[in-house]
């Protein structure tokens, strides 16, 4: 758990961003969220809410879709990140792991691995050695190093997907979906190297999902999305007990799934009335 010098550390912030894609469809209407140093920051809601496009505006990948941060600001310890390329945010230590895994299919799970590596300087030895490390974090892909990454399981590729991100070593993964498609076990599985990967190597995470119970298990603070506007926010401990959480994730009224604003309206106006 966060000490109470790092919940007041600021890593990331995202201040009241719009984005607009082919210069007409608004997406994001003034996002703002905070990532601390040393936490795990869940970023919830489901799918076209905005998670991906919020991952992509911080790393800035938008422009290779026709999107574009038009409002707001984004800022990596207190600096602007808006002129940087991709490339360059990946060398001040921030690194996207993309929806859909995206391992390179014909190269060896540890040729995936090693391209990780490319915009480091260090030299081999160091390389190697952080190479051994992810091989303790997944032994699932020692075993499986030499075989093609396209014809390894999809929960296989996820933590190729990781492992190549370790392997620049990064100091905040913004990690799109990393449930998607995988079997319940194994979601475990990857959430739990998560929260190792954050606690002994002191890696920042910000993670998209879907999966409301697993991610706010393991984070330490979410901000629930909805339709391009955060609608809730707080401690993870708070919003898994919170009623209009509860109700919007996990059950059904009679009325059908409402959106969980109108969740919040009715919640205050019952509160109000009674």
């Amino acid at each position: 758990m966060l000490d109470a010098r790092t919940e007041t550390d600021t890593l990331l912030e995202v201040n009241n961003i719009e984005v607009i894609y082919n210069h007409v469809i608004l997406v994001l209407k003034g996002v703002s969220l905070k990532v601390p140093k040393g936490g795990i920051t869940a970023l919830l809601g489901g799918n076209g809410a905005g998670k991906t496009t919020t991952l992509k505006a911080i790393s800035n990948l938008l422009h290779s879709e026709r999107g574009e941060v038009t409002k707001g600001s984004i800022l990596y310890h207190g600096e602007p990140v808006a002129a940087q390329n991709p490339a360059d945010l990946v060398k001040r230590g921030v690194i996207q792991v993309m929806e859909g895994r995206h391992c390179f299919e014909h190269l060896t799970v540890e040729e995936n691995l090693l391209t990780g590596a490319y915009t480091r300087r260090a030299g081999g030895g160091t390389v190697a050695e952080d190479l051994e490390k992810v091989y303790t974090y997944f032994p699932r892909l020692k075993e499986r190093r030499k075989s093609q990454a396209g014809y390894t399981s999809g929960g296989e590729q996820q933590m190729c997907a990781i492992g190549r991100a370790l392997m620049s070593k990064p100091e905040t993964i913004l990690l799109d979906e990393p449930s998607m498609g995988l079997a319940p076990q194994l979601v475990e599985e990857i959430f739990g190297i998560v929260k190792d990967l954050n606690e002994r190597e002191g890696v920042s995470f910000l993670l998209a999902e879907q999966n409301t119970n697993v991610a706010l298990r393991f984070a330490h603070y979410g901000y629930i999305l909805e339709s391009g506007r955060i609608v809730m926010d707080g401690p993870a401990a708070e919003l898994r007990e919170n009623p209009d959480v509860k109700e919007f994730y996990l059950g059904m009224s009679e009325e059908g799934r409402k959106s969980f604003r109108d969740v919040r309206s009715y919640r205050r106006r019952k509160r109000w009335l009674s």
